[in-house]
Formats: C-alpha cells, sequence, structure tokens
C-alpha cells in the first residue's frame, strides 16, 4: 500500500514537471518568435534605409554637367558602373551606363544592337538595318548608322535596340565592345559578357570622333563598291576572351575568312552589301561577310536582310557550316565611347 501511494507521488510529480517544462517551453518559443519579428523589422527597416540611401546617390548623379562618362570620372572623381547622366552641347539631358572600371572607366555606352529575332529578315525591330523589308528602294535602309535617330532605353540595352545622342554627339578617340546575352539585367552586364574588348590607338580621331561621322563617309547601303573593299580594321585589346574563343563564336566556315583580334568597319561581301561593323574579327578572304558581321542597310541580293543579316544560315545554334554560335547570335552588340 505504501510502495502504490509513493508511486503515484513520484508519477504526480513527474506530471507536474513536465507540465511546466511545457510551459517553460511555451513562453522560450513566444520569446524567441518574438525576438526574430523584432530582429525581422529591423532587417527590413535597414534593407529599406540601404535603398533609400542608394536611390538618393543614384539620384545625386543628376546634378553632373558632363558630356560624357569620361568626364563625368574626371570632373566628378566617379568610379561606380551603372546608370548617369549626360548633358548634350544643346543641353538636352539622357541617361546611359558608364563603364568606369575596364581599362581606366570612363566608356560611354552610345548604342546596342539587337536581333528582335533572327527569322524576322528585316521587320519591325531590325533599326540597324530595316524595318521595311528587303526592298531595292531603299537601299539605306532606315540609315540609323549615319543618322541622329535615337531611340530605347540604356537599363533595356540587352533587350532592343539602343541608340542615344552620345552616338553622333560624343567626340572620341576609341571603342570598347560587350556582347551580353539578350535580357539580362544591367548590374550583371559585365560579369555576364561573352567577349569583352576595346581599341587603343585613338582611331576614331581619324573619323571625326564618332560612328556617326565614320558612317556618313562609309555609306552602308547596297551596290556600294567592289566585294572584299571595307573601311578601317582596328586591332582590339582583349577585356575577357582571346582570339581562339572570338573565332569559335562563329561557324567553322567563316572561321576561314577572318582574322580575330580587330574590329572592322563597312565590309563588302559578295553581293556588293555592305556590313556596318565585323565584331572581333578583320574580313582577309571569301567576303561572306553577312555570317559574321552585323547591320547594313535596307536592300540584299539575297535573303541576308537583318541586324544580323545571316548568323543562321545552317539554322540556329548548330554552330555548323555558316552558322554563328548560339551564344554570339543570342547576344547584344553594346557599343562604347571613349
Amino acid at each position: 500500500m505504501l510502495f502504490h501511494l509513493l508511486l503515484s507521488l513520484v508519477v504526480l510529480v513527474s506530471v507536474e514537471d513536465a507540465s511546466l517544462a511545457a510551459s517553460t517551453l511555451e513562453i522560450e518559443d513566444e520569446e524567441l518568435t518574438h525576438t526574430e519579428s523584432i530582429r525581422d523589422d529591423e532587417m527590413s527597416q535597414n534593407l529599406t534605409r540601404t535603398n533609400f540611401e542608394q536611390l538618393e546617390k543614384l539620384s545625386n548623379r543628376s546634378r553632373y554637367v558632363a558630356r560624357s562618362c569620361k568626364e563625368i570620372q574626371d570632373r566628378y572623381h566617379e568610379h561606380e558602373d551603372g546608370l548617369y547622366f549626360l548633358t548634350t552641347a544643346n543641353g538636352m539631358v539622357y541617361q546611359t551606363f558608364c563603364d568606369m572600371t575596364t581599362a581606366g572607366g570612363g566608356w560611354t555606352l552610345v548604342a546596342s544592337v539587337h536581333e528582335n529575332s533572327i527569322y524576322g529578315r528585316c521587320t519591325v525591330g531590325d533599326r540597324w538595318s530595316s524595318q521595311q523589308g528587303n526592298n531595292a528602294n531603299l537601299p539605306d535602309g532606315d540609315g540609323n548608322w549615319s543618322n541622329r535617330n535615337t531611340f530605347g532605353a540604356a537599363e533595356g540595352a540587352t533587350s532592343d535596340d539602343f541608340k542615344n545622342p552620345g552616338y553622333y554627339e560624343i567626340r572620341a578617340e576609341d571603342m570598347s565592345v560587350w556582347h551580353v546575352p539578350n535580357n539580362f539585367p544591367l548590374e550583371h552586364w559585365n560579369l555576364a559578357a561573352i567577349l569583352r574588348y576595346h581599341t587603343e590607338n585613338h582611331f576614331l580621331r581619324l573619323y571625326g570622333g564618332n560612328l556617326f561621322q565614320m558612317f556618313s563617309q562609309y555609306p552602308v547601303r547596297y551596290n556600294v563598291g567592289s566585294p572584299g573593299n571595307r573601311g578601317p580594321a582596328i586591332p582590339i585589346v582583349y577585356d575577357h576572351g582571346d582570339k581562339e574563343s572570338t573565332k569559335m563564336l562563329y561557324g567553322p566556315n567563316p572561321r576561314g575568312e577572318f582574322e580575330p583580334g580587330f574590329i572592322t568597319f563597312r565590309a563588302i561581301n559578295n553581293e556588293r552589301a555592305a556590313m556596318a561593323i565585323c565584331s572581333g574579327v578583320k574580313p582577309v578572304r571569301g567576303y561572306n561577310t553577312e555570317h559574321y558581321c552585323i547591320g547594313g542597310g535596307g536592300y540584299f541580293y539575297t535573303d541576308q536582310c537583318g541586324d544580323f543579316p545571316s548568323f543562321d544560315w545552317d539554322r540556329l545554334g548548330r554552330e555548323q557550316g555558316w552558322s554563328a554560335s548560339k551564344e554570339m547570335t543570342e547576344a547584344a552588340v553594346l557599343l562604347f565611347y571613349r
């Protein structure tokens, strides 16, 4: 009898201890949840505060008065990549991306060439060739390589064609070119680029200081000369990539026609059509430049129309025959001045 009484007392004490422990755990859980809630609120406030400070910092850039990213770097000692505001000689303010880190920085984004549809063949969106179709009555196409038309937004330069007043307004000495996969956000352009390079021999001094002046001297249109004729071929310095990787971005057949390590302007193909830019290469034989050069006029003798004229000749992405690689075809070409 005594044994059963003692056992009951032990059980009762154990139940009370367990109940007390459970209550203690509940209190601790409530305190922990409260603490986490406070911490989450603090983190949210800090994040909001950080975003506000960053936005305020970016907004302050609108007070800068400069006509190029190089002037912003020199006058205001900015060394961070990102969006900045520039002013034309006539006082118009516009926003663009500044590369403040590559090879000393000070590079101004002035344009991007983006193929909206490799199967489009000079349809709406092909602003660097023609939006009017393959038309013999419009050999210059839209003529945007040598006019003052502007379009697009800097932040969307990998999602659509882009051209700002700096293209014709800035007097530069050198160029930088980035090939960035389509639709990549601005903050990742540098790391995402499949190819980045720049010139450093100040070649633009010889052509009026920008591509607008250059292409005014060397029109990009059908029937401008004999096959093999071209404008300047400028040696480049690689910031990402090299000669071998540049070759592999194009098809196996074109690799026998060009020499990597250059940027070439207004190369004439076998059909006497002028391509605007051969990015990373110099044509040396064969003259099938439509497979590895971009831009052009609004009339081609064969089915080569478009901002990326015949990059898909042997089907997109097959990387055989004359087709460019899928990586090259599905990347926007960003053009910078300094």
